[in-house]
């Protein structure tokens, strides 16, 4: 290869990260905007795991503070659960190295799971319970007005289709949430990015990663088992799970069948005498597709 060539190459190569930067900046940008998920004044704590996820998200939020119209600050905790071999020098170094104001939370919730769950079980459940609730806590006492977490949109869809297959509900993962005892707010900045993206971006930077041994090295979740299947879909169809997304934002509870969230029951009070200048609609009389 010739020194030209690996030029271009290395010019082609920087083109494509720009427009990848670009990309995630623009939608996590979009989302922050779509759900008001920052306001000025806010103090924002950004979970950090030492993940691909969580690293992307701190990097794009700290630009978009840099250039924002509104101030808002950032704190990044990271909550060491006490894994046998976890490294503990490289979250603090790495963000000492790229000046962010951080904290450790120590707590041992490792040896809580291991206790809790049977060998072999997925731990997975109660290790995100523990977790949520050290950062609960932490947000609380120090004036955290938005958490922060990494999630992204295969996660919402795998969380849908988990939720559907094997919960018996719709529900996913919203963008924007109260926590349950009202105190705080959790936000997902990177709700509109693909986890493809996310992992090309994680490895143009060369973030410190470090490896989940407590529950992300388990085979045969049942997460694995949907984002294999939403990862066939796209190939087979591209744009499928993007449609799937769109439509957990546009959602007609009419057209569905849960009584909680649409008046079923009382219709009949609503219903209107005809007038008899009504024009027959053909939606009307549509049958389902199976029964054509």
């Amino acid at each position: 290869m010739t020194e030209s060539t690996t030029e271009s190459a290395l010019v082609k190569q920087q083109r494509e990260f720009n427009k990848l930067r670009k990309r995630l900046r623009r939608q996590v940008g979009q989302a922050i905007a779509d759900y008001d998920m920052i306001q000025d004044g806010d103090k924002v704590m950004v979970c950090l795991s030492g993940g691909k996820d969580s690293y992307t998200m701190l990097d794009i939020l700290i630009n978009l503070r840099d250039h924002a119209p509104i101030n808002f600050d950032i704190i990044a905790v990271n909550l060491d659960q006490k894994q046998p071999g976890f490294p503990e020098h490289v979250l603090p170094e790495y963000l000492a190295s790229i000046g962010v104001p951080f904290h450790i939370i120590e707590k041992d919730t490792y040896s809580i799971v291991k206790e809790v769950v049977p060998e072999g079980k997925t731990t997975c459940g109660i290790c995100s319970r523990l977790r949520r609730g050290s950062l609960y806590g932490y947000a609380r006492q120090n004036g955290i007005t938005k958490i922060a977490l990494g999630h992204h949109r295969d996660d919402i869809m795998e969380t849908l289709f988990l939720n559907m297959f094997y919960g018996g509900k719709i529900k996913a993962m919203p963008p924007k949430l109260l926590s349950d005892d009202k105190t705080n707010i959790v936000i997902r900045p990177m709700s509109y990015a693909k986890e493809a993206d996310i992992a090309k971006y994680s490895d143009a930077m060369k973030f410190p990663i470090i490896p989940c041994n407590l529950c992300g090295s388990q085979e045969n979740l049942q997460r694995q088992v949907i984002k294999e299947m939403l990862q066939s879909w796209e190939k087979q169809h591209p744009g499928r799970v993007e449609n799937i997304f769109r439509s957990i934002q546009h959602i007609s509870p009419s057209q569905l069948a849960d009584v909680n969230l649409f008046d079923f029951v009382n219709l009949e009070a609503q219903r209107q005498e005809p007038t008899g200048e009504e024009d027959i609609r053909q939606d009307d009389f549509a049958q389902p597709a199976l029964a054509r």
